[in-house]
């Protein structure tokens, strides 16, 4: 192959030359028109509550102790929910990602399906499973005297149910991704497959463990619906920041915009932090 000629093309040997593709320096009307709007439906509700701020009381606003609290029990309570979806969603994504067995598609679809099924839905689900009288909840109560419903543990359950899939669908997109060769050479050598899978593919997965983990947090934190109605909204114990954002709405309309500025910085640093690895995946 030789160099591009004056003209823009490539001359490849033994054939005509052929024009260089370059991406589209320019953008169809019909596109560019419904891409603008979109861009500005998704913005205004952003720009609109920054405009509307009570800036000059947002610092007494954000020093009540009430907002701190809800913003102390939030944070714990995500970072919990995190960890246990670590715990449990880093072997089930290994699970799908690596073993065959009857039904694998179908299981994939269970995990994935709290990310489409309605936060109060998946709320009401638990309490049918783990409240008092739950199919799990009512041998919980009577055996062991633990009851999960409108307690912080309850909070942690709630966001793990909604938050997990994220992390299982990125660890299993990574895995997946990753050469299978080097866990199968650690197996030749003389390693267990825990053995193999801590060793080695752990620390190659590592990044979309970190992502999903950010991304499981993110969704953790921003809970409410299934929050709500498995662990109800005592301040407190079980009332995070969603919640009292919907409660200040109805008494406070400028405390639930200072709540809200809260939420959108941590969205924000959320965004940030994930900037390279979506930078470097595009």
């Amino acid at each position: 192959m030789t160099g591009p000629d004056t003209t823009g093309t490539v001359a490849l040997e033994g054939g005509p030359p052929r024009r260089r593709v370059r991406g589209g320096r320019g953008v169809p009307l019909p596109l560019l028109l419904p891409a603008l709007v979109g861009l500005a439906f998704l913005l205004l509700p952003l720009v609109a509550l920054l405009v509307r701020a009570p800036w000059r009381s947002l610092p007494e606003q954000l020093t009540s102790a009430e907002v701190w609290e809800a913003l102390r029990l939030s944070l714990v309570c995500a970072t919990a929910a995190t960890a246990l979806s670590l715990v449990l969603g880093v072997p089930l994504a290994w699970l799908l990602a690596r073993a065959d067995f009857p039904g694998r598609g179908l299981v994939r679809a269970l995990v994935t399906l709290p990310l489409v099924l309605p936060p109060v839905v998946g709320g009401v689900a638990l309490l049918l499973a783990l409240g008092r009288n739950g199919v799990v909840g009512q041998w919980l109560d009577s055996w062991f005297g633990i009851t999960l419903p409108f307690t912080t543990t309850g909070v942690v359950l709630a966001e793990t149910f909604v938050a997990m899939p994220f992390l299982v669908i990125s660890v299993e997109g990574t895995l997946r991704a990753a050469d299978p060769r080097y866990e199968e050479a650690a197996t030749t050598l003389g390693a267990s497959r825990f053995t193999a899978f801590r060793r080695v593919t752990l620390p190659l997965i590592m990044p979309g463990i970190a992502a999903g983990s950010v991304l499981a947090w993110a969704r953790a934190l921003g809970e409410f619906g299934a929050t709500i109605t498995f662990a109800g909204n005592f301040p407190g114990r079980t009332q995070t920041m969603p919640l009292a954002v919907y409660l200040a709405l109805q008494n406070d309309p400028a405390a639930a915009i200072a709540l809200s500025l809260v939420l959108l910085a941590v969205s924000i640093a959320v965004l940030a932090g994930l900037r390279d690895r979506w930078m470097t995946a595009s």
